[in-house]
């Protein structure tokens, strides 16, 4: 079987993850800035057989666009103009990154690590990815 990526997209990081072969974990790729994202993008796949991307879709409590809404839309469309042979899917990421950080409180992580926001962000896409593999089930 092959991969499914996730991307948590920001102005500045993106956070990646991606599944094992069977499609059943969700694991914490990179984080990447966001102007070397689509040369990343593109030597990871020329390495890996990813059938799927799947983005955060960043909404507010009331499912209304956010700030960032439009930003990811431009970017969910460059994405499959370069890749168009992987289809990529939307997954409401409302609540990651507040679950990230206490995910990592939970577990220990001093709070100077915590401050690091590729940490967040690589986690945001961890927890967006799982919701998504088990969307599948």
């Amino acid at each position: 079987m092959s991969r499914i990526l996730a991307i948590d997209y920001g102005m500045k990081r993106v956070g990646l993850a991606v599944s094992d072969p069977m499609q059943i974990i969700a694991t914490g790729l990179e984080t990447v800035d966001n102007e070397k994202l689509m040369n990343f993008l593109k030597d990871y796949t020329s390495r890996e057989d990813v059938v799927t991307f799947v983005v955060g879709e960043p909404l507010d409590m009331n499912d209304q666009a956010t700030k960032t809404t439009e930003m990811v839309y431009g970017f969910v469309k460059k994405l499959e103009e370069i890749f168009p042979d992987i289809p990529v899917k939307l997954v409401d990421e409302r609540m990651t990154s507040i679950e990230a950080g206490r995910i990592l409180v939970q577990s220990g992580v001093k709070k100077k690590k915590r401050r690091e926001k590729g940490r967040i962000d690589r986690i945001s896409a961890i927890l967006i990815l799982q919701d998504y593999l088990e969307s599948l089930r």
